[in-house]
Order: structure tokens, then sequence, then C-alpha cells
């Protein structure tokens, strides 16, 4: 042998033309004892990713990655703090006022299952643009309409684009990370309360200034009503006076927009080597860890040889002929027929429901999602109406109610930092973190339904957020963890798909609530968040932390 060549933590002997002749360090490695072939690649893309550390490759997807996060805020919020300049412009009933969130979150649910499952077809880099793509497109056009009906067709498209923005970001995230630097898949959600303050702080700046007559009242103090809703040449609130709220909605397709030119042509995003291990496609995964290694400033150890070994000595692959969908099986697996194909699909959405301990997990996970979404969807388009409303009562003026989410939602920042640092904090880690503050969350809502003064009012949401920030944070960064890659996209996806399709129904129910008492909203939101607390406390403990594949 003419040198020794480290590939992944396994030593290969290299002849003197350059080409590898020995593979008993790969073999023969303990660690992948009981693992299949596709596992035995990834645990070899692992071991390359682990050497580079958190390179600049690394940081330019976390930070990509994060803006998804923040689109996903920017809109939640929007619509939350544009709602009564949209009802007192438009006329629009308050029972009328949830069918903007349920537009949205329509959209989100349909965008949750069509990018989470595609993902896992087409790839994480299509999926990685297109979102963003139509989120900017429909974006850049909601604030035209003069009509309710047009909003709402144009809202639900928005959140088509939305809806695949965390479950994709947080595969893709998973998938280039160092396995010791995983907590900055909790970290990414940072960027959530990063959107919301931007989006508030925006709305700060546009709303009130560009309302109807003052604060949105008219000269005698009263609150200015729909042009359609009174007699010709009454003072009401037309278009021309209202620009506040479209301005707003321009600014944020702006933003949405130069997302996509930073994703698309500044930083060119090359596809995941564990997805194309799946589909077989070995000799793409080397060229990308080549790309992400001289993007770092280092050599790669992977080369074809390395996976072909694994491959020619995995029995499980057999001759090729024997129809078995083994994934990972390189161009064995290419070049089957469309029904081994078939099988193979079969096979992977087999992984969600593979044991009782599985389908345990999948279960639980699919109800925490619905009652965090139901929980937070009310939250977030109905506490900025409730606190507007709380503050009428007490001579809080508009502008200060804007000020005021500011302060609130800035809060979520160290929420998030709180969920990150739960990783590493022992005997607590993802699973408690999870369980306290979902229940602190919980707990929060039914205090702000007790109290109404300025302070108050500010301290409870401060809390509220703090502890819905650091929940979220940990349970969208843990989820596609504990999913195989093959399964990770469309397990987060319909996971999300789930949240969403509550997020639809709930805010329904808290208009009608609202519009009877300012409360109501606020208990059935808390009363599902308590069901998320259940659920993680039932959660199996061996998927928290485990090695990722």
């Amino acid at each position: 042998m003419a040198e020794l060549k480290e590939a992944g933590g396994a030593i290969l002997g290299m002849s003197p033309d350059g080409k590898a002749t020995e593979y008993t360090g790969i073999v023969n490695d303990p660690e992948m004892d009981g693992l299949s072939l596709y596992e035995k690649k990834a645990l070899l893309v692992n071991r390359e990713l682990d050497s580079h550390g958190m390179g600049k490759y690394q940081w330019y997807i976390f930070f990509l990655c994060g803006m998804g996060y923040m689109i996903d805020l920017l809109y939640a919020q929007a619509f939350g703090l544009v709602v009564p300049a949209l009802q007192q412009e438009l006329g629009f009933s308050t029972e009328d006022s949830g069918d903007i969130f349920s537009s949205f979150s329509a959209g989100l649910c349909a965008g949750a299952f069509v990018w989470g499952v595609l993902v896992d077809i087409i790839g994480r880099q299509y999926a990685f643009n297109l979102t963003v793509l139509i989120t900017s497109v429909f974006g850049l056009c909601l604030g035209a309409p003069s009509n309710y009906n047009g909003i709402l067709a144009l809202t639900a498209f928005v959140g088509f684009g939305v809806g695949g923005n965390i479950p994709i970001d947080t595969t893709i995230c998973l998938e280039f990370l160092p396995q010791n630097r995983r907590f900055l898949l909790a970290l990414l959600s940072i960027f959530q309360p990063i959107g919301v303050v931007v989006c508030s702080g925006i709305a700060y700046g546009f709303v009130p200034k560009y309302a109807c007559g003052v604060g949105g009242l008219g000269a005698d103090g009263e609150l200015l009503t729909a042009c359609s809703k009174v007699a010709a040449g009454e003072p009401c609130c037309d278009k021309a006076s209202n620009m506040g709220w479209r301005y707003l909605l321009f600014t944020l397709g702006a933003i949405c927009l130069c997302v996509f030119f930073l994703r698309f042509i500044v930083f060119r995003f090359q596809e995941s080597p564990k997805y194309l291990l799946c589909r077989g496609k070995d000799e793409k995964a080397v060229k990308v860890l080549h790309h992400i290694a001289n993007f770092n400033g280092r050599e790669s150890s992977i080369t074809m040889a390395v996976f072909d070994a694994l491959t020619s000595e995995d029995s499980s692959v057999g001759s090729g002929d024997t129809g078995k969908p083994i994934l990972g099986a390189g161009s064995q697996q290419v070049n089957r027929s469309f029904g081994e194909k078939v099988k193979t699909e079969l096979v992977r959405y087999k992984m969600l429901f593979a044991t009782s301990t599985m389908t345990r997990l999948t279960i639980l996970i699919w109800i925490t999602y619905m009652f965090d979404y139901w929980g937070f969807s009310i939250a977030g388009g109905f506490l900025p109406q409730i606190l507007l409303k709380k503050g009428r009562e007490i001579q809080v003026s508009t502008a200060t109610t804007y000020r005021n989410y500011v302060i609130i939602y800035i809060c979520g920042i160290p929420g998030v930092l709180a969920g990150a640092l739960m990783y590493g904090v022992p005997l607590i880690g993802r699973q408690w973190g999870m369980v306290v503050s979902s229940a602190l969350m919980g707990v929060s809502l039914f205090l702000f339904s007790a109290i109404n003064t300025q302070a108050s009012n500010i301290g409870v949401n401060i809390m509220e957020y703090f502890f819905q920030s650091m929940f979220n944070a940990i349970l969208y960064g843990w989820t596609p963890e504990a999913y195989p890659a093959p399964i990770r996209g469309t397990a987060c996806g319909v996971a999300s798909f789930w949240g969403r399709l509550f997020s639809i129904v709930s805010p329904l129910i808290a208009a009608h609530l609202l519009a009877k008492s300012t409360n109501g909203p606020l208990y059935l939101a808390g009363s599902g968040v308590f069901v998320c607390t259940v659920c993680i406390a039932l959660m199996p403990r061996k998927y928290m932390g485990s090695k990722s594949f």
C-alpha cells in the first residue's frame, strides 16, 4: 500500500494508482452492526460532516433555513395585526374575522402535506426554493384587492408557499449539521420571534399612521366604519385613508422576494447527500460531499469506492433481481423496474409505523402538533385583537398597543435560546423541556383572562410568548431527529399537516367565542396546549436525541 487514508473514521489501504483495495475498516466496523445498507452509508456521511464541524457551508444553510422560519411567522403575525384595519374598511362581521386565519391555515395545511411529501420525492433542492418563490409572488399581490374574498383567496396561496417552510427547513438543516451541533435545530426557531418583531415593527410604523382618521377614530372620537355600512356623504373608512395594512403586506412580500434571491442566486444550495443515498444516487452524493468540503476549505475522504464496497458487502441487496425494496443500494436501486420502485416507496411510508414504539411515537407527535397549532394559531390570531380591545377599555392608544406588541414578541428570542439550552441539560433535555414550557404556556393563557391593566397585560403576554417560543423551538427541532432521512420530510410534513388542519378549525370557533366573550378564545387555546403537555410526557424516551440517519 502506498498510503493510508481515513474515510469517515475507517482506514482504507490505497494502492499506488490511488484506488482503494481494502475495506476491512468499513466492513468490520462494529458501529455498523445491525444497520441497514442505507444506514451504513448515512453513518459515513455523518462522520464526514462531523469531521468538517460547523463550516462556512453549514452556517449558510443555517441562516437561509432560518429565514424560512422567519417568513412563517411574518405572515402568521401579520394577519393578526391587520384584521382590525381590514374589518374597519371592508365591514365584515367579527364572526367573519376568523375566515382570514382559516384561509391562511388551509393554505398552510395543503402546503405542509404537499411539500412535506414532495421533499422526499423530488428532493430538498427544488422544494427549498419553490416554497419561497410562491410566497413572494402571492405575498406581493396580497395588498391589492379591495374586497374580503379576494384577500382570502390570495391568503390561501401565500399559506401554500409558507406551509412547506418548517418541515423542509428543519429536514435540510439536520442533514448538513454535525451531530454535536443539533441544538442549532432548536435555535432555528429564533428566527420566528425575529419575524414577529420585524412584522410588528413594520406594522407599528405603517398601520396606526396610515389608518382611517387618527388611530382608526373619527373627529368625534368614534370608531369610523366601512363606507358600505353608512349613508353616502357620511364620514367613513375608505381605501385611500387606510393604506397602512397594505403597505405592511407589500413590504412582507418584498422581504420574501429578497429571501428567494439569496437562496437561488447568491447561494446555490446542493442536494442533500442522504436524500441522494436513499434514492440510490451514490455518485451524486459523493460529488456533493466534495463540493461541501471544498466550500469549507477542506478535503473529502468519501469516494465511490467506499460506497461500492458497502453495497457489494451487504447481503440484503442480493444480485439485483430479487425485487427486495432495499434503500441505498446505489445503481442497483436506480435500475430497478417501476414495480420494484413502487415497493421501495411503500417501504419508506411503512417506516412511520415500523414497530409498536414507532407507531406510538408517530401518533403522539401528530396529536401534539394538532393541539400545538390549535393553541398558538388562536394566540397569534386573537391575542393582538384581545390586547387591543382590553387596551381600549383602559384608554390605551392604538399606537401604544402596537408598540406593546413589539415589546411582547421580542421576548420570544430568549424563549428560543432557553429551548436550545435544554438540549444539553441532563435529566431535562428535549422531553421535559417541552413538558414544562407547554404547561406554562397554557397557564399564561388562563392568567390573561383574569387581568386587565397595561402592565399585567404586557407581562402575561410576555410569559405566554416566551414559553410558546421555547416549546415550539424544541418541538420543531426534535421532530426531524426522530425519523431517518428517507421518510424525514414526509414525517415532518404530515405532522405539520395535522397541525395546520386543526388551525383551520380553531380560529372559526375562536371568532364566534370572541363575539360573545373577550376571554373565550383564551380558554380555548389554553385547554388545547395542555393536551400537548400530556402527549409529550407520554413520548418514548429512546427517540429523544438519538443518532440521526
